[in-house]
């Protein structure tokens, strides 16, 4: 079975859903054969690379919600990270474009290190004072940390048409899928998860989808093959 991730290091619940999910992947009987591909998703396409500013001042802007209810809402947060056991910062981080971390993620995936990068960048952005969108050399740093070729990502940061392609075919197949929002999760390409649910939930979605896949439909014919007795040798 098939699980893919729609999600953006910017999102708060993104952080917190995937430890809900993989507190329910971890428990199910079948995880062994759960494949998980997570995909691209930004909250502020378009945003420019140097268009930094404060997650408060952000909130507030972009939702025109007063100071203190931004600053509430960062504590709830902090909160909820917490009852996953995940660090996090509610003042002094900041928000910037994610595109370049997505094309960073497109590159690790080829070279099996994607889930290692994404929860770097996830615990830098969230829970680490050293901002992750000012710098290109702080997520070189993390690449490395994940496994991947230093030269490698320095060069795939350096050249902005590199998986700017996939990024954006993964936005569009999330918008052909209705998601307009993230976290979204699709399993076997038959049901869709919203948001950050509780492990529960995943728990129900994951025992589901195992349950209603097709069966495996044989296609008549003989052929040699091997089997628990060994293999079976044509006879002159």
């Amino acid at each position: 079975m098939r699980v893919e991730i729609w999600s953006d290091i910017a999102c708060p619940w993104c952080y917190v859903g995937k430890a809900r999910f993989e507190k329910a992947l971890a428990a199910f009987p079948h995880r062994e054969r759960v494949e998980v591909v997570h995909r691209s998703f930004e909250l502020d396409p378009g945003r420019a690379k140097d268009d930094i500013q404060p997650v408060i001042s952000m909130l507030t802007r972009k939702y025109g919600m007063s100071e203190a209810q931004a600053e509430a809402g960062e504590d709830n947060l902090g909160a909820q990270a917490a009852a996953e056991g995940l660090p996090y910062r509610t003042r002094g981080r900041d928000h910037g474009s994610t595109f370049d971390m997505h094309r960073l993620l497109h590159f690790a995936r080829e070279q099996g290190r994607q889930v290692e990068l994404l929860d770097l960048l996830y615990r830098a952005n969230f829970a680490e004072e050293r901002s992750v969108f000012d710098d290109d050399e702080r997520l070189v740093e993390l690449a490395g940390a994940a496994g991947l070729d230093t030269g490698a990502a320095r060069g795939v940061l350096a050249d902005p048409q590199a998986y700017a392609d996939e990024v954006r075919a993964d936005e569009r197949e999330a918008a052909e899928l209705g998601a307009n929002g993230v976290p979204f999760f699709v399993l076997d390409r038959t049901y869709g998860v919203s948001g950050a649910q509780p492990a529960e939930v995943f728990t129900r979605a994951l025992t589901q989808a195992w349950g209603e896949r097709p069966p495996l439909t044989p296609v008549d014919g003989d052929a040699e093959a091997c089997g628990p007795d060994g293999c079976a040798v044509p006879q002159q």
